[in-house]
């Protein structure tokens, strides 16, 4: 499934519930499901914030594959190279206001994705998350 979506946040959204539905229909556990859920949310709302700057006539794309094992979301824009993948793991030690503003975002991705795959193809940051899923055989 491949949806092109403009960059706001109401398509971000639209991308969200659309893997919520799908996961449903391929009767996938709701922790799955909410973890892939927002770890979807966080890297859309990312690509909207940062990459394309809230520009609703620029796209972006999420295509969602399933198998037996495993469920890939994969993102794309246009926006400048930027790798997520690189940020570095934020601590919540220390003060409040000691911790750097920002990048929390990649750390609940890491916490709910199994594999995260960044590469820049043809100008475009592509994104691939895979979660492992539980067999409802």
């Amino acid at each position: 499934m491949i949806l092109e979506l403009h960059a706001t946040p109401q398509e971000v959204m639209r991308a969200v519930e659309t893997l919520q539905a799908f996961g449903r229909e391929k009767q996938m556990s709701e922790k799955d499901l909410f973890g892939l859920a927002l770890a979807l949310e966080e890297c859309g709302s990312n690509i909207v914030n940062h990459a394309l700057r809230h520009d609703s006539q620029q796209t972006f794309q999420v295509s969602i594959e399933h198998n037996a094992n495993t469920i890939t979301v994969e993102l794309r824009d246009s926006g400048p190279e930027f790798d997520p993948t690189r940020a570095p793991i934020n601590s919540m030690a220390g003060s409040e206001e000691n911790r750097p503003p920002g990048g929390w975002g990649i750390q609940i991705t890491r916490h709910f994705i199994d594999n995260i795959i960044y590469r820049r193809e043809n100008g475009q940051n592509i994104l691939r998350l895979t979660r492992k899923i539980a067999s409802h055989a």
